[in-house]
């Protein structure tokens, strides 16, 4: 998606400073899942009773980390974990406890997220009631409201965001924060079950396995690097029991041994290899109501390499071929370019499909993520440039006042665990990727590459035309397709002339245009002339329609 819209720069528009692009750090989390195949009944019981256990106790951990607020520190995390110790084990203990502080941490950084969404809300509301009614807009401004009833709804619309306003500094102030454990939507579900085809039964399955505690944190020097969740190399998966429920063990050292095989079939053998080596995993063991399936996950953090990262100015040293990419609604457009920022071949689009649930969205921003890279590691390309995406401020509907088509698409639109996704993706294929500033990518690209870009068997639409800026722009180059021409004159006296002429721009430096008949010094071979050779079109050659005459002089008058 395009950071500005419309054609060329409008007089007296003072245009922003460009961020400097970077390179995105390299994520150092992994995680893989696959599912537990071939559970018993009793299987399914037993984990059934320790996770309903442990998420009770969960659920009262996190409501007294949320009621400690701010004030929360060491001593009072180390009564909490002594407490559920009792009731479980000192290593699930630890894991509930640091799975609460998480969660409560999240719930703050949403917080202050949405006190900045107000505060942006209320800055444009009172900008367009201060404006005359019906006064237009521009391209950064929106205009004044429509009609005088639209004005007095958007004047209570602001005193209802101010109240909202007050109340979330209030609960910032406080350290106060709100969770659902389970979710909120799902909660809510409850009072719609008519609408959302579900019975008690089937809406109590689902929200019981939501709130379900089955995590347990990795520990390195323990064997395979966990001892509360153990993965052994051949699959076989066992827990250790909280005390109330030791009595279900049916192996040493109150542990339950499952019949399922778990085996990772993606980086299966990098996880081999960590545990082997008894290097701390994560794991968390969940539930599947809809598909009635149990899945494990396994999580570790990568060490940090020993050299550190490439730098941006490594890699332009380098002189590295890019892949320019513009995201949008539909579709990656992506070109390649070269060293020197000139686009090579034929622009390149990876579709995808953002509608439906955010599962779905999130299968397709995949694939379509998945084929792109392959892309760049067919044509040799040592990097991707993508813009560094950011609606926090533009998906409130003060923003873009009547514009519902466009908030639905920004709010839907996963920028998020788009640049999460691709940053990891592209790490596994050492491809580095670099952000640039968004800004005015769509206008200039429209503006100096479109059409120059455009053949009679190919047409260059303004994203792919984008998609050319923004590789330049994390190439350092600008994007502007003609530079200044040398001093003097059209001549290399001075210098190399860098400028790029138009197409059939006639002159000393233009393109040459098409010779027509033979080539010159060519005679065809006797035999096959057909007919007589014209005259010569020169003034020497060529016959007069009159003919003169050259009589002597007269020898008398």
């Amino acid at each position: 998606m395009t950071g500005a819209n419309g054609g060329g720069r409008v007089a007296g528009e003072v245009l922003r400073t460009l961020a400097a692009p970077f390179v995105a750090p390299v994520p150092v989390g992994v995680a893989v899942r696959t599912r537990l195949k071939g559970l018993s009944g009793a299987d399914v019981r037993v984990l059934g009773e320790v996770g309903r256990h442990l998420g009770a106790l969960a659920g009262r951990d996190l409501k007294a980390r949320c009621a400690a607020g701010v004030g929360h520190d060491a001593a009072a995390w180390a009564v909490r974990k002594r407490g559920l110790s009792a009731v479980s084990s000192s290593r699930w203990a630890g894991s509930i406890t640091k799975a609460s502080h998480d969660q409560w941490a999240l719930a703050r950084r949403c917080l202050a997220t949405h006190v900045r969404g107000l505060e942006a809300g209320i800055t444009v509301l009172r900008g367009r009631l201060a404006l005359p009614l019906g006064q237009k807009g521009t391209r950064k401004q929106p205009g004044g409201y429509r009609s005088r009833r639209e004005w007095h709804a958007k004047s209570r619309r602001l005193m209802v965001l101010q109240e909202r306003l007050a109340a979330a500094r209030a609960d910032w102030a406080a350290g106060r924060v709100r969770i659902v454990r389970g979710g909120r939507k799902l909660a809510n579900t409850r009072h719609h079950l008519q609408a959302a085809g579900l019975d008690e039964a089937e809406w109590r399955g689902r929200w019981q396995a939501a709130r379900m505690f089955l995590t347990a944190d990795g520990e390195s020097g323990k064997r395979f690097g966990n001892e509360t969740i153990r993965l052994t190399p051949d699959g076989e998966l066992s827990i250790r029991l909280p005390a109330p429920l030791a009595h279900l063990a049916n192996a040493p050292h109150d542990g339950y041994r499952l019949t399922a095989r778990a085996v990772f079939a993606h980086r299966g053998h990098e996880w081999a290899d960590r545990i082997e080596a008894n290097r701390a995993v994560a794991y968390r063991i969940h539930h599947d109501p809809v598909r009635d399936r149990w899945y494990v996950t396994a999580s570790w953090q990568r060490a940090q390499p020993a050299t550190p990262p490439v730098s941006l100015e490594a890699l332009l040293a380098a002189g590295i071929t890019v892949v320019g990419v513009d995201t949008n609604d539909d579709h990656y457009a992506a070109w390649r370019l070269d060293e020197h920022g000139n686009p090579i071949g034929e622009p390149q689009r990876f579709f995808y499909d953002l509608s439906g649930n955010a599962a779905h969205r999130d299968a397709q921003m995949r694939h379509a993520t998945s084929r792109l890279l392959h892309f760049a590691g067919r044509c040799g390309a040592r990097a991707i440039a993508i813009e560094d995406l950011d609606f926090h401020t533009s998906t409130s509907r003060e923003q873009h006042g009547r514009r519902k088509r466009f908030r639905r698409l920004i709010s839907r639109f996963p920028n998020a665990r788009l640049a999460a996704r691709l940053v990891s993706m592209a790490a596994t294929q050492d491809l580095a990727i670099i952000a640039v500033d968004p800004a005015y990518t769509s206008r200039w690209g429209a503006q100096h590459w479109q059409r120059p870009m455009c053949f009679p068997t190919r047409k260059t639409t303004r994203h792919d035309a984008a998609s050319i800026v923004i590789g330049r722009r994390a190439q350092g180059f600008g994007a502007r397709r003609r530079t200044a021409p040398p001093p003097y004159d059209r001549s290399d006296r001075v210098g190399h002339r860098t400028a790029q002429a138009a197409p059939r721009t006639s002159g000393r430096e233009g393109n040459r245009p098409p010779r027509k008949g033979p080539p010159p010094g060519v005679v065809s071979p006797p035999g096959t002339r057909t007919r007589q050779p014209s005259l010569p079109n020169t003034v020497r050659g060529r016959r007069s329609e009159q003919e003169w005459i050259h009589d002597s002089l007269p020898l008398t008058t």
